[in-house]
Protein backbone atom coordinates (compact mmCIF):
# COMPACT_ATOMS: atom_id res chain seq x y z
CA UNK A 1 0.00 0.00 0.00
CA UNK A 2 1.19 3.46 -0.83
CA UNK A 3 -0.30 6.35 1.11
CA UNK A 4 -1.57 9.25 -0.94
CA UNK A 5 -0.68 12.87 -0.38
CA UNK A 6 -4.10 13.20 1.25
CA UNK A 7 -3.17 10.73 3.98
CA UNK A 8 0.36 12.03 4.52
CA UNK A 9 -0.72 15.68 4.67
CA UNK A 10 -3.66 14.78 6.90
CA UNK A 11 -1.31 13.20 9.43
CA UNK A 12 0.88 16.31 9.33
CA UNK A 13 -2.18 18.52 9.85
CA UNK A 14 -3.29 16.46 12.84
CA UNK A 15 0.23 16.37 14.28
CA UNK A 16 0.46 20.15 13.99
CA UNK A 17 -2.80 20.48 15.92
CA UNK A 18 -1.48 18.02 18.53
CA UNK A 19 1.73 20.03 18.90
CA UNK A 20 -0.44 23.06 19.64
CA UNK A 21 -2.98 21.29 21.84
CA UNK A 22 -3.93 23.35 24.87
CA UNK A 23 -2.69 26.59 23.30
CA UNK A 24 -6.02 27.60 21.78
CA UNK A 25 -7.37 27.44 18.24
CA UNK A 26 -4.92 27.32 15.35
CA UNK A 27 -5.54 29.08 12.05
CA UNK A 28 -5.36 26.95 8.94
CA UNK A 29 -3.00 29.45 7.29
CA UNK A 30 -0.55 29.00 10.19
CA UNK A 31 -0.58 25.23 9.73
CA UNK A 32 -0.16 25.66 5.98
CA UNK A 33 2.85 27.91 6.52
CA UNK A 34 4.52 25.64 9.09
CA UNK A 35 3.87 22.49 7.09
CA UNK A 36 4.56 24.04 3.69
CA UNK A 37 1.24 22.71 2.41
CA UNK A 38 -1.29 24.70 0.42
CA UNK A 39 -4.05 26.14 2.60
CA UNK A 40 -6.51 25.20 -0.14
CA UNK A 41 -5.35 21.57 0.05
CA UNK A 42 -5.60 21.52 3.86
CA UNK A 43 -9.12 22.89 3.62
CA UNK A 44 -10.11 19.70 1.74
CA UNK A 45 -8.85 17.60 4.67
CA UNK A 46 -10.60 19.55 7.42
CA UNK A 47 -14.20 18.58 6.62
CA UNK A 48 -13.77 14.79 6.70
CA UNK A 49 -11.73 15.06 9.91
CA UNK A 50 -14.43 17.29 11.45
CA UNK A 51 -17.17 14.89 10.34
CA UNK A 52 -15.25 12.03 11.98
CA UNK A 53 -15.15 13.94 15.28
CA UNK A 54 -11.40 14.48 15.34
CA UNK A 55 -11.34 18.26 14.88
CA UNK A 56 -13.49 21.11 16.17
CA UNK A 57 -13.69 24.46 14.47
CA UNK A 58 -14.20 27.66 16.41
CA UNK A 59 -15.56 30.77 14.76
CA UNK A 60 -14.84 34.38 15.45
CA UNK A 61 -11.86 36.64 15.93
CA UNK A 62 -10.09 34.04 18.04
CA UNK A 63 -11.28 31.07 16.00
CA UNK A 64 -9.46 28.29 14.29
CA UNK A 65 -9.11 24.54 14.72
CA UNK A 66 -8.43 22.32 17.71
CA UNK A 67 -8.34 18.60 18.27
CA UNK A 68 -11.70 17.24 19.41
CA UNK A 69 -9.97 14.59 21.55
CA UNK A 70 -6.77 14.30 23.50
CA UNK A 71 -3.72 13.44 21.34
CA UNK A 72 -3.46 10.16 23.25
CA UNK A 73 -6.96 9.22 22.01
CA UNK A 74 -6.30 9.68 18.29
CA UNK A 75 -4.25 7.10 16.40
CA UNK A 76 -2.95 7.00 12.86
CA UNK A 77 -5.32 4.24 11.79
CA UNK A 78 -8.29 6.48 12.57
CA UNK A 79 -6.84 9.43 10.68
CA UNK A 80 -5.81 7.41 7.64
CA UNK A 81 -9.07 5.50 7.47
CA UNK A 82 -10.98 8.79 7.33
CA UNK A 83 -8.74 10.21 4.62
CA UNK A 84 -7.75 7.11 2.64
CA UNK A 85 -10.65 4.71 3.19
CA UNK A 86 -9.98 0.99 3.54
CA UNK A 87 -6.36 0.36 4.53
CA UNK A 88 -6.17 -3.32 3.57
CA UNK A 89 -3.36 -4.19 1.19
CA UNK A 90 -5.58 -6.16 -1.17
CA UNK A 91 -9.35 -6.17 -1.68
CA UNK A 92 -9.84 -9.84 -0.84
CA UNK A 93 -8.64 -9.29 2.74
CA UNK A 94 -11.45 -6.85 3.47
CA UNK A 95 -13.99 -8.55 1.21
CA UNK A 96 -13.32 -12.30 0.85
CA UNK A 97 -16.65 -12.83 -0.90
CA UNK A 98 -15.33 -10.75 -3.81
CA UNK A 99 -12.98 -13.56 -4.82
CA UNK A 100 -13.97 -17.16 -5.52
CA UNK A 101 -10.50 -18.35 -4.47
CA UNK A 102 -10.25 -16.57 -1.13
CA UNK A 103 -11.07 -19.57 1.09
CA UNK A 104 -8.33 -21.72 -0.48
CA UNK A 105 -5.78 -18.99 -1.27
CA UNK A 106 -2.59 -18.99 0.76
CA UNK A 107 -1.55 -15.58 -0.59
CA UNK A 108 -4.72 -14.09 0.88
CA UNK A 109 -3.63 -15.48 4.25
CA UNK A 110 -0.24 -13.80 3.84
CA UNK A 111 -1.79 -10.44 2.88
CA UNK A 112 -4.19 -10.78 5.80
CA UNK A 113 -1.30 -11.24 8.28
CA UNK A 114 0.65 -8.34 6.77
CA UNK A 115 -2.46 -6.14 6.91
CA UNK A 116 -3.03 -7.05 10.57
CA UNK A 117 0.52 -6.05 11.48
CA UNK A 118 0.26 -2.82 9.51
CA UNK A 119 -3.06 -1.89 11.14
CA UNK A 120 -1.81 -2.78 14.63
CA UNK A 121 1.21 -0.53 14.13
CA UNK A 122 -1.03 2.35 13.03
CA UNK A 123 -3.39 1.76 15.98
CA UNK A 124 -0.47 1.87 18.40
CA UNK A 125 0.86 5.14 17.04
CA UNK A 126 -1.07 7.96 18.68
CA UNK A 127 -0.66 11.67 18.11
CA UNK A 128 0.72 11.85 21.64
CA UNK A 129 3.53 9.42 20.72
CA UNK A 130 4.22 11.41 17.57
CA UNK A 131 4.46 14.64 19.59
CA UNK A 132 6.94 12.93 21.94
CA UNK A 133 8.98 11.76 18.94
CA UNK A 134 8.90 15.23 17.43
CA UNK A 135 10.18 16.79 20.65
CA UNK A 136 13.04 14.28 20.84
CA UNK A 137 14.03 14.87 17.21
CA UNK A 138 13.80 18.63 17.63
CA UNK A 139 16.15 18.44 20.61
CA UNK A 140 18.72 16.44 18.68
CA UNK A 141 18.37 18.14 15.31
CA UNK A 142 17.38 21.79 15.20
CA UNK A 143 16.64 21.69 11.45
CA UNK A 144 13.97 18.98 11.75
CA UNK A 145 10.49 19.69 10.32
CA UNK A 146 7.34 17.63 10.46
Amino acid sequence: MKLSTRGRYGVRLMLDLALNAGKGPVLLREIARRQEISEKYLWQLINPLKAAGMIHSLRGAHGGYVLAKKPSDINLREILTVLEGNLCLVDCVANPSGCDRSSACITRDVWNEVSKGFLQTLEGMTLEKMVEGHVKKAESFSGYHI
